[in-house]
């Protein structure tokens, strides 16, 4: 094992497989004049597959033939009303929301009552899903960068852990969606990946961070893929056990991060500071635990093409709409460019017209593309402001190009009005490079919010309604402390960045208390 793992490092295998990964472009050309027909051929093969189980029955899967019946039939779900029937998949019922029994399971973040929600991966989420969003990014950087020798080495894929402490069914695994993946990655496809499986799954992360340093140090690493935040992290770690200054001393042939899970935006000039960027690419994902949606196909665009025949077929609710109790919502073929919506999925892990808690921005038609605008709850509403995720983000950027800082992480919410004192936004942000004036970052970040965001700009006018944002600097390791003491330390991390209420952030103040 160890000679062919040395021996598949010293031939590039990018020139013998690339045509079969373009290959594949060409059969989602037809995406451009075609979504509508892509579209309702998934909703077909999902509801003919499912047409004997549980919920298949229940809404006579064997009579319907198109959208128009599927949509006035099954209504929306959100995970509360699934929770019962997944609940019996992991208890070891088969057949209930997609066909057979189901072994495997993603845990996500909680829901409002703080139970944790457990997402099916079906033998079908694997192979007509995750596995093929997986290859249609390869085949897109190849698109991308002709010069490309990403098979000459070896992915580093850093992935979380399962959930050990539960007493589950025989057979039945609970844990992060990358831990999932990599169990059940082909065996040919672990001898192009580090770390080991062992390594790659274990859950203490404060035994985990050194060996995955270790384990990497030596190898010809080609391309990494993770979550921008902890893979930071890491790579800062390996940098300090080499003392090194570019990971590309490291790793001389690194040249792409395939990264998802949460904004890029924030961490881009970190990495840009430990890269050689002649080297050196980024490509967006949209891969969550529910399933791989889209990912970027432009170099001169973050917007992701959205992937329209790996299993799922969408539906969008516009975002003004979430709160109706009879919302529209309209298939791919009717919406608009410019718009944001929130995103509906049904999917080969038997989530019916779920609603994911995400809303995307509609960035073009023909083919489609998007842009991830945050979670339909994680937003600042406290005043009529409506600061969204993608707001944020893009005010900090700025920010930070014009103060010469860096921001690691940050959360907010609301300060509310009391007594002669008036409501605003309470920031609690850890930096990778501190601001010399914080009251100009915050005056920077201020203004910025009101340019992107019309809805805080009236508010904060007059300071009549809200007034200016407040800045605590959080000590370095404070968010991953706070993520520790949740248990969601490290694989798919994510930061509650918007909060309308002060959970969150009165925790994190507390520990540093």
């Amino acid at each position: 094992m160890t000679f062919i793992c040395i021996f598949a490092d010293m031939i590039d295998f990018t020139p013998l497989v690339r045509n079969r990964f373009l290959g594949r472009l060409q059969q989602q050309v037809r995406y451009i004049d075609h979504a509508d027909a892509v579209q309702q051929g998934e909703l077909v093969r999902l509801i003919e597959k499912a047409a004997l189980t549980r919920i298949g029955r229940k809404y006579d899967f064997s009579s319907i033939r198109t959208y128009q019946q599927f949509a006035s039939t099954m209504p929306l779900h959100t995970y509360e009303n699934l929770r019962p029937h997944i609940m019996r998949m992991v208890n070891g019922v088969k057949d209930e929301l997609w066909p057979g029994r189901c072994y495997n399971f993603a845990q996500s973040s909680g829901t409002s009552d703080g139970r944790s929600k457990y997402i099916p991966i079906t033998r079908e989420s694997f192979t007509w899903n995750h596995y093929q969003g997986a290859s249609d990014v390869v085949s897109h950087y190849l698109n991308l960068n002709p010069a490309s020798r990403i098979f000459s080495g070896k992915a580093f894929i850093l992935g979380g852990s399962f959930a050990n402490n539960l007493q589950l069914q025989r057979g039945v695994r609970v844990g992060d969606l990358s831990a999932n993946l990599i169990e059940n990655m082909n065996p040919l496809a672990n001898l192009a990946r580090i770390p080991s499986r062992q390594v790659a799954l274990m859950e203490d992360w404060t035994r985990k961070l050194p060996l995955l340093v270790e384990s990497s140090i030596g190898q010809n690493v080609t391309n990494l893929s993770g979550v921008p935040s902890w893979f930071l992290t890491v790579l800062r770690h390996v940098l300090e056990r080499t003392g090194k200054s570019s990971i590309h001393e490291v790793w001389p042939n690194l040249e792409v991060f395939f990264h998802g899970g949460i904004a890029f935006g924030p961490y881009r000039k970190q990495y840009e500071a430990l890269c050689d960027m002649s080297k050196m690419h980024f490509l967006d994902t949209y891969n969550a635990s529910e399933g791989f949606f889209a990912v970027q196909s432009d170099w001169s665009s973050e917007a992701m093409l959205l992937l329209l025949d790996t299993g799922v077929f969408f539906e969008f609710l516009p975002v003004e709409e979430s709160d109706s109790e009879t919302p529209e919502v309209y298939p791919i073929w009717e919406i608009e460019a410019g718009r944001t919506y929130e995103l509906i999925i049904t999917a080969p892990n038997g989530l019916w017209r779920y609603r994911l808690g995400d809303t995307v921005t509609v960035e073009q038609l023909n083919p489609v593309k998007i842009t991830i605008a945050g979670r339909t709850r994680s937003f600042i509403n406290a005043f009529g402001e409506e600061l969204m995720v993608h707001n944020a983000d893009r005010a900090i950027a700025l920010t930070e190009q014009e103060t010469d800082t860096e921001v690691l992480n940050y959360t907010a919410a609301p300060v509310y009005a009391e007594g002669n004192r008036q409501g605003h936004h309470q920031w609690l942000i850890e930096f990778a490079t501190r601001p010399t004036d914080e009251v100009r970052f915050m005056q920077l970040l201020d203004e910025h919010l009101r340019e992107v965001n019309s809805d805080y700009d009236a508010k904060r006018t007059g300071d009549i309604f809200l007034t200016a944002p407040t800045l605590v600097v959080a000590p370095t390791g404070l968010f991953d402390r706070w993520l520790a003491s949740t248990g969601k330390l490290g694989g798919q991390r994510k930061i509650s960045r918007l909060n309308n209420n002060r959970i969150v952030i009165d925790q994190m103040l507390a520990m540093m208390d």
